[in-house]
């Protein structure tokens, strides 16, 4: 669970998942402080606690970051109310992704439409170069996925990966 030192992060703890690193003998303890605190816990190797965290803290600090920086720029884009517009799209997207994986992938990336990939980076390097890194890296982990996945076709990951790589950085 993020926490923010804020009286509402007590909320959030029932019914969540705990990871549990602890010694074979008090691993029982452990499971047992967790489940009284109404959670579920969930056992982590000593071995791979570095990775769990590392994923975990990827995925909140990450998205807090790419949800901000998309209210920025929605709001240099002439939205009042960013929030308002991204709530109901990260809300379905984040289900989508939680439920079905790499098939969730949508947009010019997952479809290979570098034309539009091309506008984005064209717009983000006019309004906000800071944001082209971020951009492009996801942009080419989001088409090694789709390729991966099949829902991407190598003629327009092609494509794409040129235009990405001739982005400005």
């Amino acid at each position: 669970m993020t926490f923010t030192g804020r009286p509402d992060d007590i909320d959030r703890l029932a019914g969540i998942s705990f990871g549990v690193t602890a010694p074979e003998p008090l691993r029982p303890v452990a499971e047992a402080l967790v489940v009284e605190m109404g959670g579920e816990p969930v056992f982590i190797d000593e071995r791979r606690r570095d990775l769990y965290h590392a994923a975990l803290a990827s995925a909140a600090n990450h998205l807090v970051t790419l949800v901000v920086q998309a209210g920025d720029l929605l709001r240099d884009a002439g939205v009042a109310d960013p929030a308002r517009m991204l709530g109901p799209l990260l809300s379905a997207a984040l289900d989508n992704a939680l439920r079905l994986g790499d098939a969730a992938l949508t947009g010019p990336v997952a479809r290979g439409d570098a034309e539009t990939v091309a506008s984005h980076i064209e717009a983000l390097a006019a309004a906000a170069p800071q944001t082209l890194p971020a951009y492009l890296a996801l942009a080419r982990l989001t088409a090694d996925r789709a390729l991966a996945a099949g829902t991407l076709k190598a003629p327009d990951a092609q494509r794409l990966l040129d235009v990405l790589s001739g982005a400005p950085r």
